[in-house]
């Protein structure tokens, strides 16, 4: 067993907890309220040109090419997701290019990109996997049973189809 498998497993309230949440329970079954879901993507779209740059600067520290081309895939990964923000923003009126972090938003980049700037490649990894593991198993465990059509399905397909590199 991985040390990452391990903390997972250890951890799987929290997931659970978070898959029960109001938020994510909205998203599921689409009565999500639209501010709510804009000023997410919002919040997010600023975190996600974080997580990129913090994928590229781990694709830069990797010793070998096989890393670098994970991470480099990892990272154009989150440009993709951050396509589907745009989508949801254009067809909903928000601009995400002047987002005003929260305040636990900005702690969160700013932890990502110090431990990008400031680590080695192990502990970026550490650092990141979190953030991709809940995701998809939140994807996953809301399209388990079929994606209705909703103002959301989009972004439930999108988490849905995602596969963990990096374990």
């Amino acid at each position: 067993m991985t040390i990452s498998t391990d903390l997972w497993q250890s951890n799987q309230d929290l997931a659970a907890a978070c898959l029960e949440h109001p938020f994510v329970q909205g998203i599921a079954n689409g009565t999500l309220d639209r501010a709510k879901f804009a000023y997410y993507l919002g919040q997010d779209a600023f975190f996600l040109e974080a997580f990129a740059r913090a994928y590229s600067i781990a694709a830069a520290k990797a010793i070998d090419w096989q890393g670098f081309n994970t991470f480099h895939a990892l990272a154009g990964g989150v440009l993709e997701e951050l396509h589907l923000h745009q989508s949801y923003a254009q067809r909903w009126g928000v601009d995400l290019h002047n987002v005003e972090p929260a305040a636990a938003t900005r702690r969160y980049t700013d932890f990502l990109l110090a431990a990008a700037w400031g680590s080695e490649l192990s502990l970026i990894t550490a650092a990141m996997t979190p953030c991709m593991r809940l995701y998809a198993f939140l994807g996953q465990q809301l399209a388990k049973d079929g994606i209705p059509e909703h103002q959301y399905a989009d972004w439930i397909r999108s988490y849905s189809c995602w596969l963990l590199v990096v374990r």
